[in-house]
């Protein structure tokens, strides 16, 4: 390849946003190079994230049905778990979506190529494999997708091979007796289930005053009420101030809201407080690109930096960072430079936390409503009225609905319960469409469904549930 060819669009990073922009813009007709370090597309995501993550989680949810079993009349025996077989497992699922999409890459014709990329310019950029050979490539347009990575403890040692972050703890490497989770967020809380269920002793500790900061509260508590199994502790508002690492294990020092400190020891430890932008060894200093404070890149509704041939989409633009807004993102971008009439309009972003039960969110919270002065009702449907519920005995839960007072237009919907996350879709495509909780009442869904739980909800509105009792304004 001639080192002066211009390329029509690069994309930096495969993951969930830069493959799928790399698709994209295959398909509407863009000459596509797509770098990555990994063999195949993919990123964090289906490497060292949300694929692996979920397949572990799905075999956490085997052995927890299989233990409540026992309350309809089915007993099995202890559950053996072999974790040789179980990371073999879980290898093999991330093997089998990468190598698919690497095909995927194939069939488009997309150029693909193994290495780290860093801007020279505005147009060049430097490719380095893993050889440490460099090349240098001209571009008319670029997408930077190269995500995040984990933040570390501030002023602690966190070097001991015992202290994990997400990637890691996904090894299942030397499985721990006693465990402990830094950080109460969605990682923390899905490896403290994938930890639980293979056998570990979780402790887990949380800065903050609660799980899941910014989450509403009900929703927390619920999760909290169904899930007390999964610690052997839940310490809120705790610091840890000090971890120092001994022959056996790992002594940690925390500090109470009330300044009380104290001493834990732990086999392993799994650091999930954060996240930061990769974008401190891509060359930023040498566009015009802009940062945030917090080294995200600023864009704007079309995807573009300061540098308007340069596009960025997914984690490196800030929070939320999750896969499907990176995907969205990528998809924006990419008509965009195509030359399509495209903004990011998106009105609802779901949000799925795969525990057990699960937590699914989309739109506006309490708290944000209440910010923006929208007048709004909150109708719950609690699932221990729900026949599907009951049946699967899975009555934790509830359906929760923003409503707006004055129009009934959908304003938010929070679930939790089991396969919360398969439900929420039908919420966001109704906060899109604009959609009242009269709509949702008036379409027929099928029984007995844990989506019905949607429409008694809208009914609640209304005052005319059928498997609930709330007072008509009739009535009232």
């Amino acid at each position: 390849m001639s080192k002066t060819e211009k390329h029509q669009l690069v994309i930096i990073g495969a993951g969930p946003g830069g493959y799928r922009a790399a698709f994209m813009a295959a398909d509407l007709g863009l000459k596509v190079t797509l770098i990555d370090p990994e063999i195949n597309p993919g990123g964090v995501c289906l490497y060292r994230g949300c694929i692996p993550t979920k397949a572990l989680l799905h075999l956490a949810k085997i052995k927890a049905d299989a233990e409540s079993a026992g309350d309809m009349g089915i007993h099995f025996d202890k559950v053996h778990i072999k974790i040789d077989k179980i990371r073999e497992w879980k290898n093999e699922v991330v093997k089998k979506l990468t190598s698919g999409l690497g095909q995927l890459v194939k069939a488009r014709k997309i150029n693909y190529i193994r290495g780290k990329a860093k801007f020279l310019d505005d147009n060049r950029i430097e490719i380095t494999d893993d050889d440490s050979n460099k090349k240098q490539i001209i571009f008319e347009n670029a997408i930077i997708s190269t995500g995040a990575s984990p933040v570390t403890l501030p002023n602690i040692n966190t070097s001991d091979s015992r202290i994990m972050h997400s990637a890691e703890s996904l090894n299942l490497e030397d499985m721990p007796n006693k465990l402990l989770v830094i950080g109460g967020s969605y990682i923390g809380l899905e490896m403290s289930s994938i930890y639980h269920a293979l056998g570990s002793q979780v402790t887990l500790v949380e800065l903050t005053k609660d799980l899941m900061p910014g989450t509403d509260s009900d929703l927390v508590k619920e999760y909290k009420k169904a899930s007390k199994h999964t610690f052997q502790q839940l310490l809120l508002q705790t610091k840890v101030k000090n971890i120092k690492a001994k022959k056996d294990s790992l002594e940690v020092e925390m500090e109470n809201e009330q300044g009380e400190n104290d001493k834990k020891t732990f086999d392993k430890i799994l650091v999930a407080i954060g996240q930061k932008p990769n974008t401190t060894e891509i060359g930023l200093e040498n566009t015009g690109i802009k940062t945030n404070e917090k080294g995200f890149i600023q864009v704007n509704e079309k995807q573009q930096t300061a540098q308007k041939n340069i596009y960025a989409i997914g984690d490196v633009t800030g929070p939320p960072l999750l896969a499907h807004k990176a995907s969205y993102e990528g998809k924006v971008a990419a008509e965009v430079i195509s030359g399509k009439k495209a903004v990011n309009d998106a009105k609802a972003l779901p949000s799925v936390i795969y525990t057990e039960p699960e937590i699914a969110t989309c739109g506006l919270t309490e708290k944000e409503a209440k910010d923006k002065g929208i007048s709004f009702k909150v109708e719950k449907f609690n699932w221990s009225a729900s026949g599907r519920a009951v049946a699967m005995n899975a009555e934790k839960g509830f359906t929760k609905l923003l409503i707006d007072s004055n129009n009934g237009r959908i304003l938010g919907a929070g679930i939790v319960g089991k396969n919360a996350g398969d439900l929420i879709a039908e919420l966001v495509l109704a906060i899109e469409m604009g959609a009242t909780a009269e709509d949702l009442a008036l379409t027929i869904h099928p029984h007995p469904t844990l989506s019905e739980t949607i429409m008694e909800a809208a009914e609640m509105f209304y005052g005319t549930p059928a498997h609930t009792f709330v007072k008509s304004k009739q009535q009232k």
